[in-house]
């Protein structure tokens, strides 16, 4: 059951694709307006789609030798967008906990790359000891986990109990069909898109992003109790959304943490070095108030004047920018909803849960990563009061006595007396955070363009297919490689290279290096 395993560690671990306004990094000074020659990039957003993009800008110049120049803008104070850390207590010798997106595996072949080339110590979130609980509001639907091999090989006899064999293998089966395709956007061979619906059509996953995850596993067998109880665990730990609001592929995505891992003192360190090696000029603290255009180039006002650029990437959601932008460009992108979530980080003493909350005899030890469903709620049942509790290590190692950091999210503000009777009054630092989580997911046969006008285009017009980390820096290498193309006649690997055959017809050559580890964009 090591898929199982899996998909339980995607939710103690997974603390999403959240933002923050902790200042990690001083702005720099303004930019002067751009002089005839090199080609002018604006990117506007400084998170993982933002640096990636002027990361993979820096490694066409560095391998091609074009003249392009670019500046990175950000409202915020700190480079990483939805990926930050805090301390306990506001203490910087106390481990950092991701407030925001926690989580990469190894398919996640550019982060995963990136942290090896910047020499990033990574941490493994995978813990054979953690236990794990399925709560409807009600009363626990499975627990499992803990201790020793016993736990372990009873944990799998529950499972199958339960749900039986064929469900899981089913959805295992699916969820592997999807990652197999999916790792195709690191090959030589990954396409090129200037739609996402061209992508979905070439990866057929058009009837994945036109059902509901609900829909589709019905659709392929799986038995209900199986997806609503323990894949919903999934969507609404990783998404906030249930088994039939979210649509199938991100609903997959959900189920897709096998090897989790996160950078040991922040993952916010992978965008501070993509920024910082690709030699491009960073403006934090520096909204960009309009965009329009000017003649054959964009006009990018910041406080401090305008300035002018040959093309501009949106990488940031477009909506949420507070950018001006001509009706000819904002009636392109339609309104993206995004789920109201409450996050809560605390400290406690307590080395589980109060059982007595959870309707459980005082002896019993409650899980210290409670998953949730919403069965009890279709089914006329009370709703949970949160939709993940995660324990995530302790405040400070070597430190008696222990003290432990609980994340919490929820759709509504968890009150303090009510913490303090879920830890049986062993609550220290408690910290909150009420904000845009991630987008609404659901079914969906349209997306954002791509391309908003000539030079001008939106990294996060993937958001509604997959929202990630990885497919941000996916989006932005897709959209980096269709802007040097366009305005270049380049491209991150340079232009297409034509070899003749002795039939006379003509192919692609084949990249100087190939294999397991290549990684498009990385290697050419």
């Amino acid at each position: 059951m090591r898929w199982f395993l899996a998909l339980s560690l995607a939710g103690a671990a997974h603390a999403f694709e959240l933002s923050s306004l902790l200042p990690f990094l001083k702005p720099s000074s303004h930019p002067t307006p751009a002089t005839a020659g090199p080609h002018t990039v604006a990117i506007i957003g400084a998170g993982a789609a933002g640096s990636s993009a002027a990361f993979w800008i820096s490694k066409a110049k560095e391998r091609y030798g074009l003249d392009i120049e670019v500046d990175v803008y950000d409202k915020e104070s700190y480079i990483g967008g939805r990926s930050t850390v805090v301390y306990p207590y506001n203490d910087t010798s106390m481990n950092p906990i991701e407030l925001g997106a926690s989580i990469f595996v190894k398919v996640n072949k550019n982060l995963w790359r990136a942290s090896e080339e910047f020499n990033l110590a990574r941490k493994d979130f995978e813990d054979g000891d953690s236990e794990m609980g399925i709560w409807d509001g009600e009363k626990f639907l499975l627990t499992m986990g803990g201790n020793g091999f016993f736990s372990g090989w009873w944990s799998t006899v529950k499972v199958l109990w339960r749900y039986g064999y064929s469900s899981p293998t089913k959805t295992q089966t699916l969820v592997k069909q999807m990652i197999d395709r999916f790792v195709e956007l690191y090959t030589p061979e990954s396409p090129r898109w200037s739609t996402i619906s061209d992508l979905a059509d070439a990866f057929q996953w058009s009837d994945m992003v036109s059902q509901t995850t609900a829909e589709y596993l019905d659709s392929n067998g799986v038995s209900k109790r199986f997806s609503r109880e323990l894949v919903e665990a999934a969507t609404r730990v990783n998404y906030g959304q249930n088994l039939d609001e979210i649509h199938a592929l991100e609903g997959f995505c959900s189920m897709a943490a096998s090897g989790a891992s996160g950078i040991r003192d922040g993952n916010y360190l992978i965008f501070e070095n993509f920024l910082n090696r690709s030699g491009a000029d960073v403006f934090l603290k520096t909204p960009v108030r309009s965009i329009s255009r000017d003649g054959d180039s964009w006009a990018v006002q910041i406080d401090k004047g305008t300035v002018t650029y040959d093309s501009v990437i949106i990488a940031a959601p477009f909506h949420s920018t507070g950018i001006s932008f001509p009706p000819s460009l904002s009636s392109q992108v339609p309104k993206q909803p995004y789920v109201r979530l409450h996050v809560t980080l605390l400290a406690t003493t307590a080395p589980h849960p109060n059982p007595a909350l959870f309707s459980l005899p005082s002896h019993y030890r409650v899980p210290t990563t409670i998953l949730t469903s919403a069965e009890g709620i279709r089914n006329g049942g009370k709703a949970p009061e949160f939709n993940s509790l995660s324990y995530h290590g302790l405040v400070k190692d070597g430190v008696a006595p222990k003290e432990w950091v609980v994340k919490l999210f929820s759709e509504e503000r968890l009150s303090d007396e009510w913490l303090n009777s879920l830890f049986d009054g062993q609550v220290g630092w408690v910290l909150r955070k009420e904000w845009d989580a991630y987008p609404k997911l659901p079914p969906t046969t349209t997306f954002p363009p791509v391309k908003l006008g000539n030079g001008m285009y939106y990294v996060n017009a993937f958001e509604p297919f997959i929202s990630t980390m990885e497919t941000e820096t996916i989006a932005a290498r897709n959209i980096v490689d269709l802007l040097l193309q366009e305005q270049l006649n380049s491209g991150i690997c340079g232009p297409p290279r034509i070899e003749s055959t002795e039939a006379g017809t003509q192919q692609p050559l084949k990249p100087a290096t190939s294999g397991a580890d290549f990684v498009l964009g990385f290697d050419c």
